[in-house]
């Protein structure tokens, strides 16, 4: 119970920085990894299977590389930021808690949340540059299955 509220308390702290100045902070983001990867390593200690830390292990990679290399081909591309390591890092942390079979549905969650709030936005015309601050709707689905899967 405190492991969750930790966690949601960290992931809140999180969307307001990101909505706020669109960034996500390394000292938000690094240290969930870290205590995720910590966490699975204590369930194997307590009798867990291996493969537990392997999965998070490897959600961790996973996360974190699938989004920096979008993230770098769309800046190739387009010549300016469209997702930035704020959000691969996240991604990361969502892999280390919840092993790399989650991320699919984290990733599916989140854009269908960050494409809902464009489309809000754009029938307002309240967003003229169509930024989208995407660590919100990676925290909600993060969240969301985190409290689902325990």
């Amino acid at each position: 119970m405190l492991i969750t509220f930790c966690l949601l308390a960290t992931l809140l702290a999180i969307a307001v920085t990101d909505v706020r100045h669109r960034r996500i902070p390394d000292m938000l983001s690094l240290p969930l990894i870290a205590a995720g990867l910590a966490l699975a390593a204590g369930q194997v200690w307590l009798g867990a299977p291996s493969q537990v830390l392997n999965d998070r292990v490897i959600g961790a990679a996973v996360g974190y590389l699938i989004f920096a290399a979008i993230g770098s081909a769309f800046f190739r591309l387009r010549g300016t930021e469209g997702l930035g390591l704020g959000d691969a890092k996240l991604l990361a942390a969502a892999g280390a808690w919840l092993g790399w079979q989650m991320l699919p549905a984290l990733v599916l969650i989140a854009a269908v949340g960050g494409l809902a709030q464009v489309g809000v936005q754009a029938l307002r015309s309240r967003n003229p540059d169509g930024t989208l601050a995407f660590g919100p709707w990676l925290a909600l689905g993060f969240s969301v299955l985190w409290v689902f899967a325990t």
